[in-house]
């Protein structure tokens, strides 16, 4: 699954006449350069979530022929619903018997999906985080086994500890997630929510863990200014 429905404010005034997701890199949309990273793993099965004009994406993904893809569009409507409710909305398309894969549409990786879906498929969790040791305003925390006990934002202080009594190793999110489909019948939230709150709730009592693969290329295209440093990595 691709998250695409987001309104994109940091990437204005791009986004105040399109979605951010139709944001060129060297002349090539964010959302093809990942249907495209997608499929070099062999994943070709893919749900797109749209909010902010929505219709612009369908336009273009028809005008591409879906990349040669399977792609099913998960509609928000009414508004925008954030990363868990995109995901819980987008249930139907997603409840098989295989993990799956989540991606924010705004990021671009060199991240190797087979080694991670390795390490998911070695330590079972219900969640596996990609995540890397660089710097960000609010972070996840990990004991030293990799499972995920907290959150803390660095510029307020504020923490959020699910698992007490663990060390705590801070760890950069990725934006990336494999995800057992499991995890829809432990989702009792509603309408608009944050998958940072579901993990941070799942945490006490199920595992989810962090993969990391600092050393990749990982560029979060979310801010004007980020787009040359993108240039120089995907042409």
């Amino acid at each position: 699954m691709i998250f695409a429905a987001g309104l994109g404010t940091r990437l204005k005034p791009w986004t105040d006449h399109h979605p951010k997701v139709l944001l060129p890199v060297n002349g090539k949309p964010l959302l093809q350069r990942n249907i495209e990273y997608l499929k070099a793993f062999g994943i070709t099965n893919i749900v797109i979530n749209v909010h902010h004009f929505a219709g612009q994406i369908v336009d273009y993904l028809d005008a591409h022929d879906h990349f040669n893809c399977n792609i099913t569009v998960s509609h928000e409507k009414e508004e925008p619903l954030e990363t868990g409710g995109g995901l819980k909305k987008a249930a139907v398309f997603l409840q098989d018997a295989n993990p799956f894969l989540v991606m924010n549409a705004d990021i671009l990786t060199d991240l190797n999906i087979n080694a991670m879906l390795g390490f998911h498929r070695q330590r079972r969790p219900l969640v596996t985080l990609a995540v890397t040791g660089r710097k960000t305003s609010r972070m996840f925390l990990f004991t030293g086994e990799d499972r995920l006990c907290g959150w803390r934002n660095n510029a307020s202080g504020q923490e959020r500890i699910a698992v007490q009594g663990q060390e705590s190793i801070p760890r950069a999110f990725s934006g990336i997630h494999i995800i057992d489909p499991a995890i829809f019948a432990l989702i009792t939230e509603e309408g608009k929510f944050s998958l940072v709150d579901l993990y941070l709730r799942l945490s006490a009592h199920h595992t989810i863990l962090g993969y990391d693969h600092s050393g990749d290329v990982l560029i979060d295209v979310g801010k004007p200014e980020a787009v040359e440093e993108a240039e120089k990595y995907f042409h």
